[in-house]
């Protein structure tokens, strides 16, 4: 299978520049007290398929950064950092005891298991700062339209209230609207962001970022799915983190809703309504949905 339909091959060719793109952030923060960088690196050391700037990269690519000779990974390095820093902060925030209470995160202990939990609240609040510093700095002429673009999507109305709505809904009775609505905010607005982050690095017109945000919304559901679907079949190595907390948490998931058949249903059918993209693009929702077989 060539690199440009083998999304786990495209991602490794892309990892290096992804992580040159986040040392790059955190110069940044270079003057921060030396025990508070190393904290916030953490997570950032800690792996991760760094899907999020990916997607940034290829849809930028797609809709022609580096056409002019430019590297697109150079075109692209602050949004795709900014993304990533986003995701990692939520991450460090969402395996606090006060949240889903997690010791484990990609293979690794999670950072307040390393460094305490008000540290891990602190390494939080610095990497979503460090996020919006970057694009506002080295955005270029987007940059504001990208601070506003992260902002909604990791903000009250996105990610942080799909939070909300998340531990809201522990231990209810949940119908496929709410399931729906909470993967929604929680997880698809980050990755419709991502696609929309890289169709501005782009240039991209107004109908371009909003075909960019909805393929990258679609694609954040299926994730998700997937995810619940790994969280009752798969292990720890297949997940990074703890199995089984969302089903004994009594989460609104896709298979806490439909069973475990009705949710393989349901990512097939996801799958089907992604297709039609080229090259990575176009690999990327079957590659996504057999995370979880």
């Amino acid at each position: 299978m060539s690199e440009v339909s083998d999304p786990g091959r495209a991602l490794q060719a892309l990892r290096p520049a992804m992580d040159r793109a986040l040392e790059r952030a955190l110069a940044l923060a270079g003057n921060a007290p030396p025990k508070m960088l190393a904290a916030a690196r953490y997570p950032i050391d800690a792996g991760g398929k760094r899907l999020r700037p990916s997607l940034v990269h290829w849809i930028a690519e797609s809709l022609g950064a580096g056409k002019d000779g430019k590297d697109p990974a150079e075109v692209t390095w602050a949004p795709c950092a900014a993304i990533e820093l986003i995701h990692s902060y939520s991450l460090v925030h969402d395996d606090l005891p006060c949240m889903d209470d997690d010791d484990l995160r990609r293979g690794k202990p999670t950072t307040h298991v390393v460094h305490g939990e008000a540290i891990a609240v602190l390494v939080g609040d610095g990497l979503q700062a460090l996020a919006f510093e970057v694009l506002g700095s080295h955005g270029g002429q987007q940059a504001a339209s990208m601070v506003s673009v992260l902002a909604r999507a990791a903000g009250l109305a996105g990610m942080v209230g799909g939070q909300a709505l998340d531990l809201a809904a522990e231990g209810e009775v949940a119908d496929e609207a709410q399931v729906h609505r909470i993967h929604q905010a929680k997880t698809a607005a980050l990755l419709g962001a991502a696609a929309e982050l890289g169709a501005l690095a782009a240039g991209a017109d107004q109908e371009q970022r909003k075909r960019s945000r909805a393929y990258g919304q679609g694609l954040g559901l299926l994730f998700q799915y997937a995810d619940d679907l790994l969280d009752v079949i798969g292990s720890a190595a297949d997940l990074g983190k703890t199995p089984g907390k969302d089903s004994a948490a009594g989460k609104a998931t896709i298979v806490a809703l439909l069973g475990v058949d009705g949710a393989r249903a349901r990512v097939a059918q996801l799958v089907a309504e992604l297709e039609g993209q080229e090259g990575i693009l176009g690999a990327l929702p079957a590659w996504i949905a057999g995370r979880a077989g």
